[in-house]
């Protein structure tokens, strides 16, 4: 009912939903094909529209590079450009090959209930068994034990990719895992380890998807940096949003707050999610959302090189939902609560509009004013996150390219009778829709 509060997001919601639909008609009938983009939707919906936003030449491209949280990496990559010679059909599979099989590694690396001297080994040589449809891990839960269960569909799907995209997936999935191993064996201490772990699950991809766009032809060679930080930020904004979940975790939590950080405001990082110590709790929540904060002006320069439209989309529509989700997540005790989130109808809003660079300065700007609003001068990080928020807006409204979007995180004040009006029309709709 929250996005129908709002009719201005019920036609963004509508248009996703259809589109949704006329590619999931588009799916070979084949087990595989089928089983990941089943897969892609159970496991990360939210990716799975941005997926949809790709023109044809570039969803298999896109596929080889981009994870279930971006990344990095210091060596230089080099792709053989791959051929595109699959049938237009099968386009939106491929493209969520990649994401489901670093989903599977992340899997693996997530389930705490195997023992490291068995989840090591497997992390390192995961690269090699995306090859062999024979091989058979079973961990995880839910939608993520059937994908690991079915892993010979995905390895069977992967195999039918050409070289080119097989030898960057691989590339890629050896770093990832090894970079996992490593934060298998040590914890996140100081926010350099922050930075290099979210570096191995987070920058690798943003390394190699600009690589990709340079061989492409489609794209200047980003700066490392840049490609970088588009990685940082997103991984950032989901460990900080997952602190509750991770905390939780079964039967041990795999956390990934920097101790330099939450040592600050509590003796043990459990002790963040009790309501006697609140105050703390989010004095440390903020501080991390400001450490977070430092990658925004990274990733509005490399956006704003992008030429290729679709190369702008499918990078610009995730990290316009990360500034907004550290506009949520910033001075709320929630995070420490339960599930703290972008409602659905803002994302498709956000799906639906953002079309060029002025919607991202945008967005950026009105998010960060949001950040901005609710600092609380007594908040220790209060004047470094000031400092941060300033420095996104100023660049935003340098671009002079500025306009009224009104992305609120609030709850509505529609009246119930606009909201029956909104329903009936998306009824009438779809009534249309499906009757031809």
């Amino acid at each position: 009912m929250g996005a129908l509060s709002r009719p201005e997001e019920v036609v963004a919601l509508v248009k996703l939903r259809v589109a949704a639909g006329q590619i999931k008609r588009q799916i070979p009938p084949q087990e595989h094909w089928a089983f990941c983009y089943d897969m892609l939707q159970k496991v990360s919906r939210s990716f799975a529209l941005v997926i949809q936003q790709l023109g044809p030449e570039l969803r298999n491209a896109v596929s080889t590079l981009f994870p279930p949280f971006p990344t990095r990496q210091t060596n230089s990559l080099r792709f053989e450009t791959p051929d595109l010679d699959c049938n237009a059909a099968a386009h939106v599979v491929q493209v969520c090959i990649f994401y489901l099989v670093l989903r599977a590694l992340d899997t693996v690396e997530d389930d705490t209930s195997v023992a490291n001297e068995v989840k090591l080994p497997i992390l390192v040589d995961f690269y090699q068994h995306i090859y062999n449809p024979a091989w058979h891990f079973s961990c995880g839960t839910n939608h993520y034990k059937v994908l690991m269960d079915n892993f010979r569909l995905l390895s069977t799907a992967f195999l039918e990719l050409g070289q080119g995209y097989q030898k960057a997936i691989e590339e890629i999935t050896r770093r990832m895992g090894a970079g996992m191993a490593k934060f298998i064996c040590q914890e996140v201490e100081t926010v350099e380890d922050y930075n290099e772990y979210c570096h191995y699950v987070a920058g690798l991809v943003g390394y190699g998807l600009s690589r990709l766009f340079h061989a492409a032809g489609t794209e200047d060679l980003a700066s490392d940096q840049l490609s970088n930080s588009m990685g940082l930020f997103l991984q950032k904004t989901n460990i900080i949003r997952d602190y509750l979940e991770d905390i939780n975790e079964i039967p041990k939590c795999r956390m990934f707050w920097p101790r330099e950080i939450w040592s600050k405001y509590a003796d043990k990082l459990e002790d963040l999610k009790y309501k006697e110590n609140s105050e703390k709790a989010v004095q440390c929540l903020n501080d991390m959302v400001t450490n977070a904060l430092i990658h925004a002006e990274d990733c509005l320069q490399y956006m704003s090189a992008l030429k290729d439209n679709t190369n702008f989309r499918f990078c610009a529509i995730p990290q316009i939902m990360a500034i907004g989700t550290c506009a949520i997540c910033y001075n709320n005790v929630n995070v420490f609560r339960g599930v703290v989130k972008m409602r659905r109808g803002l994302t498709a809003r956000i799906i639906d509009e953002t079309k060029s660079m002025s919607d991202v300065y945008s967005a950026f700007y009105e998010f960060s004013s949001l950040i901005e609003s609710k600092i609380d001068d007594n908040d220790p990080s209060s004047a470094l996150t000031r400092k941060r928020v300033e420095a996104i807006k100023k660049t935003c409204k340098s671009s002079g390219l500025l306009k009224r979007r009104g992305y609120d995180l609030e709850k509505s004040q529609y009246r119930h009778m606009l909201i029956m009006l909104a329903l009936l029309l998306v009824a009438i709709f779809l009534g249309v829709l499906y009757a031809k």
